[in-house]
C-alpha cells in the first residue's frame, strides 16, 4: 500500500518561500547590488573560452597561454552558474572603481611555437572570451583572422594583447562594461619557427563615464550584448515551412480515417436481410475494421511501471515549465545574473517531485499495479538517473585537460614554495 501526502499543500508551504528567495535578491540566480566609493577595488573574473559559433562548448580561460596570477583563486559559483558552465576566477586585471587607466601592463610572456600553435588554433576557430565585472558579463574575441584574395591567396592570424574596458556608473553603482579592440593593432603570430620563441607584453586600459540611467534594466540590451546571432531571427521561414507541412500531414491523415469510418459506419448500418440479398457472401457477419480492436483499450500494457513513470515525469516537467514561464512574466529572473533561471529549474524541479509521485502512483494503482516500490523507485531515477549517466564528464582541457603549460608552471612553482 502507498502512502501518499496531499502534493498541493506541500506546494503551498514551499511556493512562498521560493518567491521569497527569488524576489529579494539572496536566493541563487539572483542578482545583489554591489555599491562602491571613489578608489574601491572592482574585481574583474575571467570566466571562460570557446568557439563563437557554438557557445555551449566552452573551457577555463587560463586554459590558453595567457597572463595568469601565481595562484588561480576561483570564485564560489551558484548551482546556476555552475550548470551554465561557468568557471569564474581572479585577475591579473587591476581596476578601481572610477579611475581611468592608459595602457598599463598586465605581463610579459615567452611562448614556445606549441603554445602558439594553441593560439593560433583558437583564433582559426573564432574563440570568444567571457570576463565578468560586477555580475556583468563582457566577451571580445581572443585574436584576429584575416582571409583575402584567391590567387595569391593570404592567411594573416593576429592576437589582440591590448584591451580597452569601458565601464559606466551611476553614483555608486556600475551600469554597463564592455570591452573593444578598435583602436589596436593585432600582434602578428605568423612566421615562427618551431625553435623559436615569441615575446610578448599585454596591456590594457581602463575608462570611466558617468550615465543617466540608474538601473542595469533600462538600458534594454541583453544578457548578451547582442554579441551572439539571434539565429531565431532569420529561420521563420523554416519554422512556417515545417508547420505547412505538418498541418498538411494531419489533414491527410485525417482523411484517410474518416473515410475508412465511414465506410465501417455504413457497413456496419446495412440491414442485414439487404446486405445478404444485395451482397451476399461479400460481408462478413463478424466484427470487421476497427471493431476488431475496440476493446483493446481496456487491456493493461505489458511495461505498466514504465507507462506510469513516464506519465508522472511528464506531469512534473509540465509543471515546471509552466512555473519558469509564470517566473518569467512576473520579473523574478535578473538578466545579468548568471544561471538564474538554471537555479530556480533545479529547484523547481526538487519542489516538484510530489507532483510525479503522486500521478504515477495514482494512475499506478488504476491500472492495477502491486509493485509500488519499483514504481516509486522508477519514477525518481527515469530522468535523474538518464541525464546523470549521459551527461559527459566536463572536460578542463581544450584538448587533454588541465591548466596551459604556463599557469601549470607557475602552480608548481607556488606549491614547492609552501612548508611541508
Amino acid at each position: 500500500m502507498t502512502v501518499i501526502g496531499n502534493p498541493r499543500s506541500w506546494s503551498c508551504q514551499w511556493l512562498p518561500i521560493l518567491i521569497l528567495l527569488l524576489g529579494t535578491g539572496h536566493g541563487p540566480g539572483v542578482e545583489g547590488v554591489t555599491h562602491y566609493k571613489a578608489g574601491d577595488p572592482v574585481i574583474l573574473y575571467v570566466n571562460k573560452v570557446g568557439p563563437y559559433h557554438n557557445p555551449q562548448e566552452t573551457y577555463h580561460y587560463y586554459q590558453l597561454p595567457v597572463c595568469c596570477p601565481e595562484k588561480i583563486r576561483h570564485k564560489s559559483l551558484s548551482l546556476g552558474e555552475v550548470l551554465d558552465g561557468d568557471r569564474m576566477a581572479e585577475s591579473l586585471y587591476e581596476i578601481r572603481f572610477r579611475e581611468n587607466v592608459e595602457k598599463r601592463i598586465l605581463c610579459h610572456m615567452q611562448l614556445s611555437s606549441a603554445q602558439v600553435e594553441q593560439l593560433r588554433q583558437a583564433i582559426e576557430e573564432l574563440y570568444y572570451f567571457e570576463f565578468v565585472v560586477d555580475d556583468l558579463p563582457i566577451r571580445g574575441f581572443v585574436g584576429y583572422m584575416e582571409e583575402s584574395g584567391f590567387l595569391p591567396h593570404s592567411h594573416k592570424i593576429g592576437l589582440w594583447t591590448h584591451l580597452d574596458f569601458h565601464l559606466e556608473f551611476h553614483g555608486d553603482r556600475i551600469i554597463f562594461a564592455n570591452v573593444s579592440v578598435r583602436d589596436v593593432k593585432p600582434h602578428s603570430l605568423d612566421g615562427l619557427r618551431p625553435d623559436e620563441f615569441l615575446g610578448l607584453t599585454h596591456t590594457y586600459s581602463v575608462r570611466w563615464s558617468e550615465t543617466s540611467v540608474e538601473r542595469r534594466s533600462d538600458r534594454r540590451r541583453g544578457d548578451d550584448g547582442g554579441f551572439f546571432p539571434r539565429t531565431l531571427e532569420i529561420h521563420w521561414l523554416s519554422i512556417i515551412n515545417s508547420m505547412v507541412l505538418v498541418f498538411l500531414l494531419v489533414g491527410f491523415v485525417a482523411v484517410i480515417l474518416m473515410r475508412v469510418l465511414r465506410n465501417d459506419l455504413a457497413r456496419y448500418n446495412l440491414d442485414e436481410e439487404t446486405t445478404s440479398a444485395g451482397s451476399g457472401d461479400d460481408f462478413d457477419q463478424g466484427d470487421n475494421g476497427w471493431k476488431i480492436i475496440h476493446t483493446d483499450v481496456f487491456r493493461f500494457p505489458p511495461y505498466r511501471g514504465l507507462l506510469c513513470a513516464v506519465l508522472g515525469v511528464g506531469a512534473q516537467f509540465l509543471a515546471l515549465g509552466t512555473g519558469i514561464i509564470v517566473m518569467a512574466l512576473l520579473g523574478m529572473f535578473n538578466v545579468h545574473r548568471h544561471g538564474a533561471i538554471n537555479s530556480a529549474a533545479i529547484l523547481l524541479y526538487a519542489l516538484t517531485c510530489c507532483i510525479s509521485g503522486y500521478v504515477s502512483s495514482h494512475f499506478y494503482r488504476q491500472i492495477g499495479g502491486e509493485r509500488w516500490v519499483w514504481n516509486i523507485i522508477l519514477t525518481t531515477s527515469l530522468f535523474s538517473g538518464s541525464a546523470s549517466h549521459n551527461h559527459p564528464a566536463a572536460s578542463d582541457g581544450l584538448a587533454a585537460g588541465g591548466l596551459s603549460p604556463h599557469c601549470h608552471w607557475r602552480h608548481l612553482r607556488e606549491e614547492q614554495r609552501q612548508p611541508l
